[in-house]
């Protein structure tokens, strides 16, 4: 007999290990870094202020981090509607812990949003901004995936 099925949630599922979270993480970084950079440097390069920079960012940051999900998902032959729902469900809470460290360290930064992009302070505070947020991020997607959530979502239809 199966004893899983009479079991609480949380004892059916197994400790994540930090090495599958790192890669959730990684891959989640990659999708946000490359839309807050780009969001970060049209806003700069256009002469926007901060806010409308962050926004911009910001949604390019979600865009691009469930983007690289959906197009793993549809791979595995996932219909649309289920790769979204399933993008969604694997990236939201990592993208947003991301991007809340990420652009708290930014806007923390003094000086950092008033930078130029040719000044090392801009970047400075974008990649660092950016390691903070990795490294709080991980034991976000550690726990979530423990408990199939998360990236665990997205292991499940590889």
């Amino acid at each position: 007999m199966d004893h899983t099925a009479h079991e609480p949630e949380k004892h059916r599922h197994q400790a994540a290990s930090w090495g599958t979270a790192v890669k959730a993480t990684l891959h989640c970084l990659t999708g946000c870094a490359i839309g807050e950079i780009l969001g970060m440097v049209i806003g700069t390069a256009a002469g926007w202020g901060n806010v409308p920079t962050m926004v911009v960012a910001i949604g390019l940051a979600f865009l691009f981090g469930y983007s690289f999900t959906l197009f793993a998902v549809l791979r595995a032959g996932l219909d649309l509607k289920t790769a979204i729902r399933v993008a969604l469900a694997a990236d939201t809470v990592s993208i947003a812990v991301m991007e809340l460290v990420d652009n708290l360290i930014i806007a923390l930064t003094p000086g950092a949003m008033d930078a130029e992009l040719s000044e090392g302070l801009f970047w400075y505070a974008l990649l660092g901004g950016f390691a903070v947020a990795f490294l709080i991020t991980t034991p976000v997607n550690k726990w979530m995936i423990g408990r199939g959530k998360g990236h665990a979502v997205v292991h499940a239809h590889h």
